[in-house]
């Protein structure tokens, strides 16, 4: 389906729950998010019937989000069933990895084509510091899992952050020149009030271009709003993400689906629809209806001006 801009919509990120294992600090707060009723929560049945509505309009692409995913219980059934779904060519998932060394497999069984793991620093102390208590070691083992069980795509998502890991753009290229994994380089959002890092953290993604100006092949991004590239002979990829409106706005094809059963048609937009309580054609008209209201653009944000999301990054899924 199209929106009002001829967009064409096929992407749907759908958050499954707001907890997480991990608090990155530019995620959510260190004393997590209120935790809400389990009965204000989409149930599996209300989930896959979101996948349901959603492919019946022409959406191809799932992914699953959270907070961490893998802390569902039920996380292995909800992919197996909305993999199943007819129309859905695509079924990826976004994780810390934490959990991966034991559920890797089983996801790709599950019916899970593509993996992306957030990864912000290879150093030990640094990745502490960022999640406030994770193990860097356990979140490269689930990694080296996620290579190792032939997933269609394996993708390390880095957050870009001046005077954190910026020394460390090196190395996160490195690992695309034998492995056959992309690294996303992600630039900063301002997503909440109070957040830990300030303008001053701010690094735009063109620092990657400038240290490899004449190493970089440009390559086909799709329809992604990533900037693709290799190095010569690199078994793998690497991506930049920017936060220019003009760039990513103009190819966006995503809406979301929170784990509360709320329809963001932006990221950084207050406006939500609700899902929760409807029956499958009342979500797919619900569904239409957001894809109808996607604006052309979100404000051009910088550390002044932060996201209009009105939640945490967590209580939406990225």
């Amino acid at each position: 389906m199209r929106d009002l801009y001829g967009r064409n919509i096929t992407y749907l990120r759908l958050s499954v729950t707001d907890l997480c294992n991990l608090r990155c600090r530019y995620c959510m707060p260190e004393t997590g998010v209120c935790k809400k009723n389990h009965s204000d929560m989409l149930t599996e049945d209300e989930m896959i019937d979101v996948v349901k509505a959603a492919a019946s309009l022409g959406i191809k692409k799932i992914r699953i989000t959270g907070g961490e995913p893998l802390v569902k219980p039920n996380i292995l059934s909800i992919c197996e069933r909305a993999a199943s779904v007819n129309g859905i060519e695509e079924l990826c998932i976004t994780t810390n990895g934490i959990l991966l060394p034991k559920m890797a497999k089983q996801l790709r069984d599950a019916g899970v084509n593509r993996v992306n793991i957030s990864i912000d620093t290879l150093d030990d102390k640094k990745y502490r510091y960022i999640t406030r208590f994770g193990d860097l070691s356990t979140a490269l083992k689930g990694l080296e899992t996620a290579v190792d069980v032939g997933f269609d795509y394996v993708k390390i998502n880095t957050v870009l952050i001046g005077g954190f890991n910026d020394d460390e753009i090196d190395d996160f290229v490195k690992l695309t020149l034998h492995n056959t994994l992309d690294v996303r380089f992600i630039e900063l959002m301002p997503m909440y009030s109070g957040g830990y890092f300030d303008e001053y953290s701010f690094i735009s993604a063109d620092i990657v271009l400038n240290m490899y100006k004449n190493k970089l092949i440009p390559c086909d991004s799709g329809s992604g709003v990533a900037g693709i590239y290799k190095i010569q002979d690199a078994k793998g990829r690497i991506g930049l993400i920017r936060q220019d409106v003009n760039h990513i706005c103009a190819k966006c094809n995503r809406i979301r689906v929170t784990a509360d059963g709320k329809i963001k048609p932006c990221l950084h937009s207050p406006q939500e629809i609700s899902l929760k309580g409807l029956n499958q054609e009342q979500m797919k008209e619900k569904i239409a209806l957001g894809i109808k209201k996607k604006p052309r653009q979100h404000k051009d944000m910088n550390f002044k001006i932060i996201s209009g999301a009105g939640r945490y990054m967590n209580q939406i899924g990225g």
